[in-house]
């Protein structure tokens, strides 16, 4: 199955940043979608939420 979440390794590595801002970033889009009223994972942030918030992607 296909994950549906990015880690602070991966968002660091495909923007280019460090691990630990990777995290500020991942922290500012869970509190988002949190607010939102979404569930969120501590840590995590979705695929399809980063994409549309990074590169404007929509499904």
């Amino acid at each position: 199955m296909e994950e549906l979440f990015y880690d602070a390794a991966d968002v660091a590595k495909m923007l280019g940043i460090s691990k630990s801002k990777a995290y500020t970033v991942i922290r500012a889009l869970n509190k988002e979608l949190a607010d939102e009223g979404f569930m969120v994972i501590a840590g995590r942030v979705s695929k399809k939420f980063f994409s549309e918030k990074f590169y404007g992607m929509m499904e």
